[in-house]
């Protein structure tokens, strides 16, 4: 059920709609809330004083059961036009046992009515801790200190006459002396090449650097994103929402960072164990080449559900190394700086993207990947095995 409601000041009337949210988790059980946003009437979520906020109680009544999410942007008129707005950001968060507040400075550049070319470039500073260690699916990759985020973010995007081009650099320190003062950053770069109207190769290049005393959610694993980036999906965010089980069996993977995706289970084994197989440094190249399927050709031709949902085939090779700073750190048979890591297999990824009760895009990825060739398997491992896993957000999306 959505309402919506509307007051107005200064000849500007304002409107707010809200919406029921349901959310699990293995800490709050059933956390159940509302959603807002708030907007002057007739903007379309492109206008002055913009809200998007939810509040939510979990239902288990933990130590801290109520929860809440806030950002509010406020364009800055003599820097924005159509396309090329420029805005100061508000966000508070405190929820699943993380809590995060915000300024942000954004601005984007668009030439002309093309909303796939653009440039965006975004600097924040950001207080953040760690409140709740119950809610985090593997304590060893994440310490409490209270961090102060100094960040810069740039994202590039253009489409080319054969294909599609993205990169995107990050690059955060924390000043905060008393959790220890570090630097990291990353650099993802996107191609895709449109070989013809049923093929595609695309590829991706990811690498990342810290300081010696970078703190642990901030590190690089091998197979999926590093802690951090897990806060930023719904489903990844907290314990349970993906049943710890199935984690820990290596049967889901949450995609970003080095994606060198054969090397889950080895990741999985030592996070279960309650070692850190992340590392200061990493680098890696991921190739995939779509080729057309079956059962996408069928929901092409589904009315409505054609629009809505994609499944994408492909074949892939994933190459990468990560490197360890500390001369100590040991992952499986292996220490200090592994060797090259690369992996081939076969895999579907589903794609759904259907607006949300508010009108938001929700862009659902899964993916079914089949790595049946390792370069350097675990001990008693034949290179060549069947292998699978569900991975949850794309690697690759245009």
């Amino acid at each position: 059920m959505i309402i919506s409601t509307s007051i107005t000041a200064q000849d500007e009337p304002y409107s707010f709609t809200f919406a029921p949210d349901l959310w699990y988790n293995d800490v709050d059980g059933i956390r159940v809330g509302i959603r807002v946003l708030g907007e002057v009437e007739g903007t379309f979520k492109d206008g002055p004083h913009r809200l998007d906020a939810g509040f939510w109680l979990g239902t288990w009544f933990p130590d801290n059961p109520i929860s809440y999410y806030l950002s509010f942007i406020e364009p800055i008129k003599a820097i924005s036009d159509f396309g090329n707005e420029g805005s100061i950001q508000l966000i508070s968060s405190i929820r699943t046992g993380y809590s995060q507040h915000k300024f942000q400075f954004n601005k984007r550049w668009q030439p002309g009515f093309d909303e796939f070319n653009y440039l965006e470039f975004n600097t924040f500073i950001s207080a953040e801790k760690l409140t709740e260690i119950d809610y985090r699916p593997f304590p060893s990759v994440w310490q409490t200190e209270t961090k102060t985020i100094l960040g810069t973010q740039l994202l590039l995007s253009r489409p080319l006459d054969s294909g599609f081009f993205i990169a995107l650099f990050d690059l955060k320190s924390n000043i905060n002396d008393q959790s220890g003062r570090f630097t990291v950053g990353t650099l993802e770069m996107n191609q895709r090449f449109d070989i013809s109207e049923k093929f595609r190769f695309n590829i991706r290049g990811y690498a990342g650097i810290g300081s010696e005393n970078i703190a642990n959610e901030y590190r690089f694993l091998a197979s999926m994103a590093s802690a951090q980036t897990w806060l930023n999906k719904g489903i990844s965010r907290a314990k349970g929402t993906i049943a710890q089980p199935w984690l820990e069996a290596g049967s889901f993977q949450v995609g970003g960072g080095a994606n060198l995706r054969g090397y889950l289970n080895r990741d999985i084994d030592l996070l279960s164990s309650g070692a850190n197989p992340s590392s200061e440094t990493i680098i890696a190249l991921n190739l995939a080449l779509e080729f057309p399927n079956f059962l996408d050709s069928r929901l092409k031709n589904v009315s409505i559900v054609g629009d809505l949902v994609s499944l994408s085939s492909y074949l892939f090779f994933d190459i990468g190394r990560q490197d360890f700073i500390s001369p100590t750190t040991t992952v499986g048979n292996t220490s200090t700086n592994t060797p090259i890591l690369a992996d081939a297999g076969t895999g579907f990824q589903l794609s759904i993207n259907i607006p949300d009760y508010l009108g938001k895009d929700r862009g659902i990825f899964i993916r079914y990947d089949i790595p049946f060739w390792l370069s350097d398997p675990s001990a008693g491992e034949s290179n060549f095995s069947f292998r699978q896993l569900i991975g949850i957000g794309a690697i690759i999306s245009f």
